[in-house]
């Protein structure tokens, strides 16, 4: 067979495999990541059909899929929010990082796979998944939560901190040594420090320039730009991830929201290119050794996150109910770990396979941690109460009245409409 040939018809195979899996996955009400990257692995090298003719093609779209789903989650935030955020949540962001990046990196060096792998690792335990939290938030019915505005600013925190981590992995990953990293680190928080500044002070004209009537226009000057800056990052060890996110970021208003429409469904196409690839590149072989070490570790992060995003409930004053709400909801896993993992395969490969099952349990395990957490805790506390003389009832003492409670939306609350983790709506819905 031709070469193009071969191309369009394994090309065409995939996508249209990709549309079929993702509407099963809406079906049973699961996030997509898992049976993309079973896709994956089904079809890579060891897999069952070997794909070589769109091997090229589909690695391209990977590295586009991430540019595209940084830059669509910069585009959901503007700098004076983020600003906002850092100053009220930066102590459960370190409480996030402390307890959730810690168990990959003791992981990865009990695993023997020194400094660089411990870093990428503890990446990959450490970020929570911005799409399969916005599902399930969305379809337990929790957007008027007291809550809600608690896990979104976890999930800002941790954005923010991907800006500063994306960096200084990529220049370990490059071998640049101490002086190159922290010139890496340097120059990216200038870079987003520099954004914040300039989309705050000259937001209306940074975007009035970008702006156009023209929706074609509007793509392919924004989509230019982005894979420009990114391009340019990349060049300068800072991650083509990072200069996405701040392109994002720069963009406000109208411009922002009319490319966020525009780009989304290139965004859900490339990403699932992308989580396909992961999942091409890993030998299948290679998890059922590695399934123990993950599932402890997925077990060791489910009880950490659920414990961050109680302190940060508690901080914020929400009453027991809503505190582990709060945890249960943050447990997921999914996007920007494999993102992590497939930036770190090239060096360390040995982290391929333990991502690729750790990011399957987790985002199974999440949406029923997100359901299950709080009912299980009051059963817990309600035994223990009566156990102690007291009664069921008082473990909702001040509790009645205050968390379940809807709140208006907080502006980052504007994600959960976008951050659908490339799950197909039911028919007749459409989200905020």
């Amino acid at each position: 067979m031709h070469d193009t040939t071969a191309l369009l018809v394994e090309l065409g195979a995939v996508i249209l495999g990709l549309g079929l899996v993702g509407r099963l996955a809406g079906r049973i009400g699961l996030s997509p990541i898992p049976l993309y990257l079973l896709a994956g692995l089904a079809f890579g090298h060891g897999g069952l059909i070997p794909l070589k003719a769109s091997e090229e093609f589909t690695m391209v779209g990977a590295e586009i899929g991430v540019i595209l789903l940084l830059l669509l989650l910069g585009l959901e935030y503007s700098a004076s929010e983020l600003v906002t955020s850092l100053k009220t949540q930066y102590p459960s962001g370190a409480v996030d990082f402390v307890l959730n990046a810690t168990p990959g990196a003791v992981a990865a060096l009990v695993l023997g796979w020194g400094p660089v792998g411990a870093v990428a690792l503890a990446g990959v335990t450490w970020i929570s998944s911005s799409g399969v939290i916005a599902k399930v938030m969305t379809d337990l019915g929790r957007l008027g939560n007291r809550e809600t505005p608690v896990v979104l600013g976890v999930l800002v925190m941790e954005d923010l901190a991907m800006a500063v981590y994306l960096p200084l992995l990529t220049a370990m990953l490059a071998g640049v040594g101490l002086a190159g990293g922290s010139l890496a680190l340097v120059i990216a928080l200038g870079a987003v420090g520099l954004v914040l500044y300039l989309a705050i002070r000259h937001g209306r004209l940074i975007s009035r320039a970008v702006s156009s009537d023209n929706p074609e226009m509007l793509l392919l000057v924004v989509l230019g730009l982005t894979v420009l800056v990114a391009g340019v990052a990349q060049q300068l060890q800072v991650s083509a991830a990072v200069g996405a996110f701040l392109v994002g970021i720069a963009l406000s208003g109208e411009v922002a929201e009319g490319a966020r429409k525009l780009l989304t469904p290139l965004r859900d196409l490339f990403a699932a290119v992308f989580f396909v690839f992961f999942g091409l590149s890993t030998n299948p072989a290679d998890i059922p050794p590695v399934l123990l070490p993950a599932a402890l570790l997925a077990l060791i992060t489910t009880f950490t996150k659920i414990g961050t995003g109680y302190y940060a409930a508690r901080r914020a004053g929400i009453g027991s109910r809503g505190r582990w709400r709060a945890g249960g909801t943050l447990v997921a896993r999914g996007e920007f770990s494999i993102v992590i993992a497939g930036l770190a395969v090239a060096t360390e490969p040995r982290i391929g396979p333990v991502a690729t099952a750790y990011v399957l349990i987790l985002v199974i395990i999440g949406p029923l941690t997100a359901r299950w957490t709080q009912p299980v805790a009051a059963r817990i506390e309600a035994r223990r109460g009566a156990g102690g003389g007291g009664t069921a009832a008082g473990v909702h003492v001040g509790v009645v009245g205050t968390e379940a409670e809807p709140v208006a939306k907080s502006a980052p609350e504007r994600r959960l409409g976008s951050h659908d983790d490339l799950t197909p709506e039911p028919a007749g819905e459409k989200h905020e």
